[in-house]
């Protein structure tokens, strides 16, 4: 890879003159990987008319085609998997195996995307009125944009650009800067599986590059998932410019823990929910509700976390990766300081270190009990490996506690009573609920479907939500007439 990483504009990768780089670091150890421009406004400009230009061949291509563009780009995405979950690895931290299940959750958005041909189909109605038919279809918008974080670079890039090329229309990506190699590579594998020349752009930069995005009259619609100030900047912003808008955002994901559950299984998948990826996910649990003597687990979780230590990518005795930058780190370290004078810290990650990796990103595993619903760490989306413990006594307690919280992205319970799941999932006010499942990300034939403040917009990504999403519906009323006398001028609303 050359030292500055290339933008991808009419489909070739392509130097940027832009004065303005970011060195992208790997998190452990801070070696350089490559330095991200920030596209000039020319250069967005440029990718956004190409991909207009292209809008208007590439609707007409027939889904079957589309279809058979998505089936060669899976099966490459495929072939290079471990490949891509390298480099994300380098530039994000994330350990081996974490890496490859981002890719894998990316690429089973594509097989979906293979598959767009039935998702496209419309409605009829034969003899509506007499003599006459009404049917709808699907179609594309126009030129889409997306907007992805840090934390899935390959995951969340492929929930969007398939979906929305899939369904005709043609895509501008603006990834994050913290680690763009990852994205850059799928655009590589999507040139080799036979794109057409302006399918796919790809923009790097910052806030700037986003808002030519967000207001340029050329994108139809945008699709974003970030932090919530970001989020309702974009959702504003977006909307004020009469565009669709899709913006995911933040969240304070529960997990209820009822006493009847299984209590090694439960304990294990709480760990796991709660560090892994070193809590840089938008769908980690990172607050745990012990119902009743459930609240007697705490001292296992303890012993659990404790056990599980943050590395490099390349040992397979990682537990989890850095945090992505400095200043992620900072803040994470500085919500751990504030919580200790809010809560009681059971285990505390904060000076955390790993063998030949001094300047790596760590933070330990980090562990609080006694956690108030008005503490500063439990208002705050912390987006490290931190869980907070809350005791209740009853399961309608828990339920208060999740309903009354801003977000609704996930949930989950843990339980044998069928019950007691029936009665969380049907009164919970979140999007995506598990029943012993701690991050219930939906597969790509449902959707993802944060709810409150966890989420901006109508339709969600992936799924046949995201179809709708990319899609506009035309419906078609129409009469064939026989050879007769006209019965004279319909003066009213009624069909005849």
């Amino acid at each position: 890879m050359s030292e500055n990483l290339p933008l991808f504009i009419d489909g070739e990768f392509t130097q940027s003159k832009s004065d303005t780089h970011l060195e992208v670091l790997n998190p452990a150890s801070q070696e350089i990987l490559t330095k991200v421009p920030f596209a000039t406004e020319e250069e967005s400009n440029r990718a956004i008319a190409s991909a207009e230009k292209t809008f208007h061949d590439w609707k007409d291509v027939p889904p079957p085609e589309r279809s058979r563009l998505m089936i060669a780009y899976q099966n490459l995405l495929k072939k290079h998997h471990e490949d891509i979950a390298e480099t994300l690895s380098k530039e994000n931290g994330k350990n081996f195996e974490d890496s490859k299940g981002d890719v894998w959750r990316g690429i089973e958005v594509v097989e979906q995307a293979s598959n767009i041909a039935p998702l496209l189909m419309g409605e009829t109605v034969g003899n509506v009125a007499r003599g006459i038919d009404a049917y709808s279809y699907l179609q594309p918008l126009g030129v889409c944009g997306g907007i992805t974080p840090f934390n899935f670079p390959a995951m969340i890039p492929l929930w969007m650009f398939p979906m929305a090329i899939s369904c005709g229309n043609t895509f501008v990506l603006k990834p994050s800067e913290q680690d763009p190699m990852t994205p850059n590579l799928l655009a590589e594998l999507f040139v080799e599986a036979g794109a057409p020349k302006g399918v796919l752009q790809i923009i790097h930069g910052g806030k700037d590059q986003v808002n030519t995005l967000l207001t340029h009259p050329d994108i139809q619609a945008i699709s974003f998932v970030g932090s919530v100030p970001v989020g309702q900047h974009v959702y504003k912003t977006g909307t004020d410019h009469l565009k669709r808008v899709q913006a995911f955002a933040g969240a304070k994901n529960h997990m209820v823990v009822m006493p009847d559950a299984h209590r090694d299984r439960t304990v294990d998948n709480i760990i796991g929910a709660a560090v892994g990826a070193a809590g840089q996910r938008c769908m980690a649990i990172s607050v745990a509700v012990f119902v009743g003597e459930s609240k007697e687990w705490i001292d296992d979780i303890k012993e659990g976390m404790s056990k599980v230590s943050p590395g490099p990518w390349e040992n397979p005795e990682s537990g989890y990766g850095p945090i992505i930058s400095k200043q992620a780190k900072e803040r994470v370290i500085g919500l751990i300081e504030t919580g200790k004078k809010e809560a009681t810290c059971l285990l505390d990650g904060s000076d955390c270190t790993v063998k030949d990796y001094p300047d790596g990103h760590w933070v330990g595993p980090t562990l609080f009990t006694d956690v108030t619903t008005d503490s500063t760490i439990y208002k705050t989306e912390i987006f490290g490996p931190v869980l907070l413990c809350i005791c209740v006594d009853t399961l309608q307690e828990a339920l208060d506690l999740v309903n009354a919280n801003p977000y609704g992205n996930g949930t989950s319970i843990f339980t044998n009573s069928g019950s007691a799941a029936r009665k969380y999932r049907h009164e919970v006010e979140v999007g995506q609920v598990g029943i012993n499942i701690p991050i219930p990300v939906p597969l790509p034939f449902f959707s993802f479907t944060g709810w409150k403040g966890s989420f901006y917009g109508d339709l969600h990504a992936y799924g046949k939500q995201a179809v709708r999403f990319y899609t506009e519906t035309k419906t078609v009323t129409e009469r064939w007439f026989e050879d007769g006398k006209s019965e004279g001028a319909n003066l009213t609303i009624k069909l005849k």
